[in-house]
Parts: C-alpha cells; structure tokens; sequence
C-alpha cells in the first residue's frame, strides 16, 4: 500500500516535547490528506479511511513496530517479538469520519496507541502480556447506515443483507467498498468470527468526549462507566397524498409532512415525560426530507422521510420507546390517513465498562496526577462490541470542546497527551 506522504525523520527522545511535537505533526498530516471543503472526510472502507490507514501504518513501520492487516482490513500495529501464545490487551479506535466532521474523532485514540506502543518499544521494556494497536474500520454509520463495520466483522455480526448496503452518495454495495479494501467478504458475508475472543484479554479505546461535561467541569481526562445503546431507522417514509395547497381543505388533507411533525412532537413529549421520572433517553430525527422531484410551494406533500434514533444506557427503555413510537404511529396513521413505511431497525446493545480497567485507569489517573471523574458515554463506540462479546473493556475520553461530529472539535493537544500518559502507565502494568 502506497502513501504520497514524506516520511517523518523519528527523534529518538520521546520525551514530552517531542511527543507534543510528534503528535501535532500526525494529526495535522492525517487532516491534509482528508481535508474537504469545511472540515475532514474520511469515508468508510473509502479511500480517505484507508489513507488514513497507511499513515498511521507507515509511522509504525518507521518505529520498527510490526504492521499487518486483519480478513476485515483493519490494521493492527504490535510490538516487535510479541509472544503470540498469550492474550494480547488491545488499544485504538476508528480512523474514519461523518461527512464534513472533526479531525479528531476517533483518531485520536488510534494516534494515542501508537504513542504508546512508540514509548514502550522505545524504552527497551518487556510489557506484561502482548500489546497490539487496532486502528478499526467503518465505525461510523454516516456512509452505508450501520455502525461498527470493523469490529462487527471480527466478531461475525455482520451478515450478507449487510453487505449489501449502499453507499449514501455512489450507491456501491459495503461488500464492493469492503473488497477493494481486502476484507475477506465471503467469510464475513456467512457471518463466521475473524478472531478467537479468548486471544484478547482486555481492549481499551482513548476517544473524546462527543458532548459538554468535561468542558464545562474542567476536566481534562474521563473515564467511561459504560456506553448508551441506540435503536436506528435509517429511512421511515410516510406516504400521504399529495394535492393543491389552495383547494384541499384541513378535514381531507393526508399530509405527510404534517403527519411526521405530529409523530416527532408526540415523541418529543413521551422524551420529556420519561426523563421526568429519571429515564435515560435521548431522541433524534436527524434527517427529513419532501421529495425534491415533486415538492412545491404550493403542493400538499404526499411523502415525507426522515430517520428516527433513539439512545439509553438500559435496553428495557429502548424497547419500551420503540412500543411507544409503533403506538403513535398506528394512530396518527388512522387519523391523518397516511402509512409509515419503517425498515428493518438497527439496534446497539448498550455496554458497561469492566469494573477493574475503571479502577485501574482511575488509579492511573491518580499515580501521574491528573484531574479526573468518570462519567458515562451518550455515544456509541468500539468498545461496546468488544464489551458485549465478552471482552473486558474500557475507554478513556479527552476534554473536547465545541462537540463532536462538526468540524469545530476542539481537542487542546496537552489534554490529548495526559491521556496518552494514562494509557500508557495503563497498558505497562494491567490489572
């Protein structure tokens, strides 16, 4: 795999001055290979992600670290003379991007684990078990709407319907992207596993912070309890009837417009309610659309899609909400005289973080002192996979301003290297 980028001259000091240096380099690297018009793009299984790959895999062949590529195309980074015999602790995250985001979600844990491994193969050390850097694909679900392509695949859950997913803007098939990538698509397609659970002892993943707490705490390092699962409808369309706006009267209209603003305002108050009585929930419509072949000022929109997401740290308030929105729907559809077409749902269990990596990066934390709170994770991540497979997991997150899934993230680089800090200490000595 070819990169048009110049190698980078290594120091051999590492220490904190030229982490800082290495850092900024790579990150602002990794942003002019991915730059569009706003922010970064870096789509997944496309060619911006797998730039992004041979990036972070040509630092590490420059560090002497061994580079390989797994039957999902995800890249894992291990320290020389690994023993292979024993379960190894993984760390990294994604390097793809949303359209027009951030440089820093999910690169910034990938870039985190390969400071880490450079400082430990650096430093002459023997770490306690195997250590190896994964740098996974398509966590993001922007690009064919399902998240976790990467991990997913590793752990077969990904099946051949999935595969055949298309691309929001080429309308290639996942399974197309997937192969030019090197993904092993037959395997993954009958939903075999790419890896043995029990050869991973632990996965831990540096990420930051999507939302405002540790900003308006002033903290600058977090660590993770657990993370939200969601329920996703890519596409709900809701079929009306169109007509003339000035002839149709209120009582004959079957508006699809209308009739999706009806459903969105009874959820919004259902959210409200439950939250209320001290349910975690968080309720989104992120897309809404008219057909932009036939909508018209003056016409009656006879359909209307939109995408419904739904998010809670407890699977039993996903479900119930998920009754609620059928519910509504069912109603609306008999008094407005529209039909919801819903597809097929996509669900995220939600995960909780292994206890002892909490204390054990928590007390990390404590030995370099630096200021933390745990706190758990309206995103989903990863780490949730590996949790919910079995795998014990963690996650650490940096302050990060303005939010996340924009191109305003604004990660402060000494923030990102006490985490790199707390990772590192983390990874010597595992609980």
């Amino acid at each position: 795999m070819n990169s048009n980028i110049k190698p980078f001259k290594i120091v051999q000091k590492f220490d904190e001055g030229a982490r800082k240096d290495f850092a900024k380099k790579i990150f602002n690297e990794l942003r002019e290979l991915s730059a569009d018009t706003v922010g970064v793009s870096r789509q997944s299984y496309g060619p911006g992600e797998q730039e992004a790959m041979e990036l972070i895999a040509r630092y590490a062949q420059e560090e002497g670290l061994e580079v390989a590529w797994d039957s999902a195309a995800n890249l894992v980074i291990s320290l020389p003379g690994n023993e292979q015999t024993k379960p190894a602790i993984l760390c990294g995250s994604h390097l793809d991007s949303v359209p027009h985001g951030g440089n820093f979600d999910g690169a910034a844990g990938v870039i985190a684990g390969l400071m880490a491994l450079i400082q430990i193969n650096r430093s002459g050390l023997d770490p306690v078990v195997p250590l190896k850097l994964i740098a996974l694909r398509g966590e993001e679900s922007a690009w064919f709407g399902l998240c976790y392509l990467g991990s997913y695949s590793l752990f077969g859950q990904m099946s051949a319907k999935d595969l055949d997913r298309k691309h929001r803007s080429s309308g290639r098939t996942l399974r197309e992207y997937m192969s030019e990538a090197g993904a092993d698509v037959d395997a993954i397609s009958q939903g075999r596993k790419l890896i043995v659970p029990k050869d991973i002892s632990a996965y831990v993943e540096l990420h930051i912070e999507q939302g405002p707490v540790m900003v308006a705490r002033d903290v600058p390092v977090g660590i993770v309890t657990g993370l939200r699962g969601n329920i996703r409808y890519n596409k709900v369309l809701c079929q009306g009837q169109a007509g003339h706006s000035g002839a149709v009267p209120r009582w004959l209209r079957h508006d699809a417009v209308l009739a999706t603003a009806d459903l969105l305002n009874r959820m919004d108050e259902h959210w409200r309610v439950l939250l209320e009585r001290g349910l975690d929930l968080v309720l989104t419509a992120g897309t809404l659309s008219t057909n932009p072949e036939t909508h018209g000022l003056t016409r009656i929109p006879g359909e209307c899609e939109f995408s419904l997401e739904f998010r809670s740290q407890s699977i039993e308030t996903l479900e119930a909400f998920d009754e609620l929105v059928r519910a509504e729907v069912r109603s609306i559809e008999k008094e407005r005289g529209v039909a919801f077409q819903f597809p097929v749902r996509d669900m995220t269990e939600p995960a909780i973080m292994d206890s002892q990596w909490i204390s054990h990066l928590s007390n990390s934390c404590k030995s370099l002192n630096i200021r933390h709170e745990t706190l758990p994770s309206g995103a989903g991540h990863d780490a949730a996979v590996f949790a919910n497979n079995g795998i014990p997991s963690a996650m650490i997150f940096i302050r990060n301003d303005h939010g996340s899934h924009n191109p305003k993230e604004a990660m402060e680089i000494d923030d990102f290297l006490r985490g790199v800090e707390v990772l590192h200490h983390a990874l010597q000595s595992p609980p």
